[in-house]
């Protein structure tokens, strides 16, 4: 006998639903419907966070804070004048955009800072938010511009 109307679980698969707390008939408590005996536990919205420690100081607690975040600081993303002379042909114009573009930097953060660690040899026209002072005179000795943003 085939067809949708004989398609049935398979035996074992489908167990009743525990009705907690209906009565001793239910088979799981009339008195203490499976949550044992007593305490924080047993009662309603009762328990723990899991993060107590039994009353004992709490681990995060133990130790002194130490040190000072500025919540003002400006982080800036960084790229040395050795990497765009690797990127970048001459006469381009050198911003964080398109710096983010082709993946030299992988995030701009507050902005973009050029420092002067390589050599230069291309004439480029970068603009960034800040400039090291040898970075902004490698690139000028290049014969480029350093326009800050």
């Amino acid at each position: 006998m085939r067809g949708l109307h004989n398609l049935r679980p398979t035996p074992g698969a489908v167990k009743r639903e525990k009705r907690i707390g209906r009565g001793y008939g239910s088979g799981h408590g009339g008195h203490e419907s499976t949550r044992g005996t007593k305490g924080q536990k047993s009662r309603s919205g009762g328990g723990v966070r899991p993060t107590f420690e039994g009353g004992q100081t709490p681990f995060w607690m133990r130790f002194p804070k130490r040190g000072f975040v500025n919540p003002l600081r400006i982080e800036y993303a960084i790229v040395n004048v050795g990497t765009l002379e690797r990127y970048f042909e001459a006469g381009d114009v050198v911003t964080p955009e398109v710096l983010l573009e082709r993946g030299i930097v992988k995030d701009l953060k507050d902005g973009l800072k050029v420092l002067g660690d390589g050599e230069l040899t291309k004439a480029l026209t970068v603009r960034a938010h800040k400039f090291s002072k040898t970075a902004r005179e490698k690139i000028e000795a290049a014969g480029g511009k350093a326009e800050e943003v």
